[in-house]
């Protein structure tokens, strides 16, 4: 198996490796150009995503500065938003469901490296998927961990170390993050009555 081969396959593989090295280069170099757009630059950002993402849906939108190791693994579904200064280390898939939203200085890692420091002085590192699921929102300065899944329509508050499943349709928050509770008939009456609120401002004028 080449190097490449044995990172995507989760097994320990060398990332001094040639052609990795330039698969890195390629993508820090489309990351520098984008973090370097003009800030009405709104085309131009998108065809640069489009070049570096293994794959994007509609309506995806990333605020530089955003950072990636190869950018071929990041799976992105529809209606995605990520803040400022997020970091996604995509040594092994990263997939994205539609309309997650990231707070700034979001992280997933997906980077893993031995226990063991004869092995892992050997500079050699392996990788584990990270799974998020539809309609999540992470708040600012998480971190999500190797080999995680968060279940669609959950909560990660801010701060967060994500270092074991999450399932669907909680809030869940802590170091280690744990879910809190889950989401129910009373978070929807609230809401809805807000957004009904909001829409019947907006048609009075207020």
């Amino acid at each position: 198996m080449t190097e490449q081969e044995r990172m995507l396959a989760g097994k320990l593989y060398f990332p001094g490796d040639e052609t990795l090295a330039m698969a890195r280069g390629r993508a820090h170099e489309l990351c520098w150009k984008y973090n370097n757009t003009h800030p009405n630059a709104w085309d131009e950002r998108d065809v640069i995503l489009k070049q570096l993402l293994g794959s994007m849906g509609k309506d995806c939108y990333i605020e530089p500065t955003f950072r990636c190791d190869y950018g071929t693994q990041i799976h992105l579904g529809d209606n995605f938003y990520a803040n400022y200064d997020c970091i996604f280390l995509d040594v092994a898939p990263i997939t994205i469901g539609s309309r997650a939203y990231f707070a700034p200085r979001v992280c997933l890692y997906t980077a893993g490296h031995p226990t063991v420091p004869e092995v892992r002085n050997l500079d050699l590192e392996f990788g584990l998927p990270i799974t998020i699921g539809d309609n999540v929102w992470i708040g600012g300065n998480s971190v999500v961990l190797p080999g995680v899944t968060i279940g669609s329509n959950t909560i990660i508050a801010a701060g967060s170390i994500v270092a074991k499943d999450i399932p669907s349709g909680v809030i869940a928050g802590g170091n280690p993050c744990r879910a809190l509770r889950s989401l129910n008939d009373d978070d929807r009456a609230k809401w809805e009555a807000q957004r009904l609120e909001y829409e019947q401002d907006r048609h009075s004028g207020h």
